[in-house]
């Protein structure tokens, strides 16, 4: 059962409505958020449940880092209410993440920031995100891949029941990227843990992903990734194994969205690349 408490500091609405969906790990209703005449979010709903894997898409400045703020406790909207389990325990991977290479810092302290884990411990974790052997390199030297790698180490320490990835793959590669998205769905399968992941790719998503939801200030459409494993032209492109992790999403806008955002929605994307993809 959801209550409005949370270790994170933000205050939330206390609500005894029994109609809402017991089970969720986090939950937003009608989030709205603004920033003097700007409204970043207009009355957002969206939640996570143990074992699912929801991605967030959007174009830039679609209010996505905003809405991850807000379920994190770090914002506080203007208007509706934020949901969380008792003790949840959140594990988070932020969108960027800076090192001073005039401040050398291992892999290992890095890894130990805040969080007091033995060395068996964080070679451990590491090993679990294909990174058995970085404890002690420094964090300068790795690259975009490995970086997100020991990033989401980093919040596995916390034995997560709700993993939060801002632009997992961001500065990532195709082949990183696949890979990523295989290490995410295994965590997923493992833990059973609730995934939120975060993209401002409009169209090609990870194909485990249990739920798609488009934002642009608002929630433009919601729904399931089409799979594109058996496509002969997408696996021409990309591969077999490629083809088995990404799927595409058909944008399928609410009619009472129009005129409300400025990214195009089609379900013709995948047709239109040649792939042959139909709706379904």
């Amino acid at each position: 059962m959801l209550q409005a408490t949370s270790p994170f500091r933000a205050p939330l609405a206390r609500s005894a409505d029994r109609s809402r969906p017991r089970d969720a790990l986090v939950e937003a209703t009608g989030v709205t958020v603004r920033r003097g005449d700007l409204v970043v979010l207009d009355e957002v709903d969206l939640a996570v449940r143990p074992g699912e894997i929801v991605t967030l898409i959007g174009p830039n400045g679609a209010g996505k880092s905003t809405l991850v703020r807000v379920l994190l406790g770090i914002a506080t909207p203007q208007a509706g209410r934020v949901l969380r389990r008792p003790g949840l325990r959140v594990g988070y991977s932020p969108q960027t993440l800076s090192c001073d290479p005039v401040l050398p810092l291992t892999v290992g302290r890095f890894l130990a920031l805040g969080a007091r884990a033995p060395r068996p411990e964080l070679l451990a974790v590491l090993d679990r995100v294909g990174m058995g052997d970085a404890l002690d390199r420094p964090m300068t030297g790795l690259s975009g891949g490995e970086l997100r790698r020991v990033v989401l180490a980093r919040a596995l320490l916390r034995a997560p029941e709700l993993l939060i990835l801002d632009e997992p793959m961001s500065g990532v590669d195709v082949a990183g990227q696949m890979e990523l998205y295989e290490l995410v769905g295994r965590i997923r399968d493992e833990t059973g843990a609730g995934v939120l992941l975060v993209s401002h790719d409009l169209h090609l998503v990870m194909a485990r992903t249990d739920r798609v939801v488009c934002l642009d200030g608002h929630v433009c459409c919601a729904g399931r990734p089409l799979e594109v494993a058996g496509d002969p032209v997408f696996q021409r492109l990309f591969g077999q194994r490629l083809s088995d992790v990404m799927a595409l999403y058909a944008h399928r806008p609410d009619p009472r969205c129009e005129g409300r955002h400025d990214h195009h929605h089609t379900a013709l994307e995948a047709d239109d690349a040649g792939l042959g993809v139909e709706e379904r």
